[in-house]
């Protein structure tokens, strides 16, 4: 809602939530319209609305169903489904009812992400190499989030957010950037463990890495957590220096070129990296709240403006398949699972118009 407050050529009709104490706390908070049931809330709705399935990744492939069923293009919270088999179904489903079906995150849409995707196209860095991507959270079982809620009081659903892992959780952020860059992922070698077994809930790994093989030749490492020190960073190694973003989750990130250079015989990257910025204004910005600084409206906005334009998502279901096959890859290698050839395949995202 702090995102959408942004876009104020967009309107939410209504909300709806099973739990009526949560329903009315959101609905009151935010002003919003409230349908009591599922039934009331689509028969609310013109066909052809988007639909935006906020509910936990248990319920998304459930929910997303119901959506389509209903005539309405779905955008999701990642994932799509937790089994593959569920979200070959709502591809195919959204494919025959002629319906767009995307998947969150949405901040490949955002600055930072065109931003990196602009340097690499404008040849700053060189020849792309090799990309370090990271994605650990710190060591959430000792965190206190207890005390994380929302502004319309939600808790933080810790025993949902163990159960699902932090693989699903948040591979998605640079799985999107590197997806968007570069297009399919042809070969995943992956490894994921459980190394906190005193978690709330256990059973579910809480570190993966990933060797990602691009069609287009790019090799890229990708690691999640919650055990190791928070590292957010993105690196991309190319033959004139390293192209670097600090944070995934600030829309307002930097991008830092650090050029490589020969220092009394050594060779260096400068520690002081310059900063590549886009030529003029690019999207609303939201500040932060808790651990994010993201406009997490982009993605509706964008499949809005598709509809409204007639033309394909840049968030398109292809691309939410593929983005799912690879999270899983990762969540489920444990220590056997060797290479792994995708099944699924997408386009590179068509830059936005202001990082052409």
């Amino acid at each position: 809602m702090r995102s959408f407050a942004q876009h104020p050529e967009i309107a939410i009709t209504q909300v709806h939530d099973h739990d009526p104490a949560r329903l009315d706390a959101f609905a009151n908070h935010w002003n919003l319209r409230k349908a009591e049931t599922i039934e009331r809330f689509f028969g609310n709705l013109p066909k052809g609305s988007v639909v935006l399935n906020l509910t936990n990744p248990g319920s998304h492939y459930d929910v997303t169903r119901a959506c389509l069923e209903a005539g309405h293009h779905v955008y999701s919270e990642k994932p799509v489904a937790t089994a593959m088999s569920n979200a070959l179904a709502l591809h195919e489903l959204a494919a025959r009812n002629g319906l767009m079906l995307a998947s969150a995150p949405c901040s490949v849409l955002g600055e930072a992400a065109q931003t990196l995707g602009h340097a690499i196209r404008n040849d700053v860095c060189g020849p792309v190499r090799l990309i370090y991507a990271e994605l650990d959270d710190g060591f959430i079982p000792q965190a206190p989030y207890g005390d994380w809620k929302t502004e319309s009081g939600a808790i933080w659903p810790a025993r949902d957010e163990f159960s699902v892992g932090s693989t699903l959780e948040h591979a998605g952020y640079y799985l999107t950037w590197l997806i968007g860059m570069f297009g399919s992922v042809r070969r995943v070698v992956a490894a994921s463990a459980e190394t906190l077994p005193d978690k709330p809930v256990t059973g579910t790994p809480d570190f993966s890495t990933a060797t990602l093989f691009f069609e287009n030749g790019v090799v890229a490492r990708l690691t999640c957590s919650i055990t190791a020190s928070h590292d957010h960073r993105i690196r991309v190694f190319g033959d004139k220096g390293v192209l670097q973003v600090k944070q995934a989750w600030d829309n307002d990130a930097p991008v830092r070129f650090h050029r490589r250079f020969v220092l009394r015989r050594r060779l260096v990257e400068h520690p002081v990296g310059k900063r590549v910025r886009l030529a003029g204004p690019t999207h609303p910005k939201v500040d932060r709240w808790g651990a994010a600084a993201m406009n997490f409206a982009l993605g509706p906005v964008e499949m809005l403006a598709a509809l409204n334009e007639g033309r394909e998502s840049r968030l398109s279901a292809d691309f939410a398949l593929h983005l799912n096959e690879v999270t899983l890859a990762m969540q489920s290698a444990g220590d056997d699972a060797g290479a792994q050839e995708m099944t699924t395949r997408c386009a590179p995202l068509d830059p936005m118009p202001w990082a052409s």
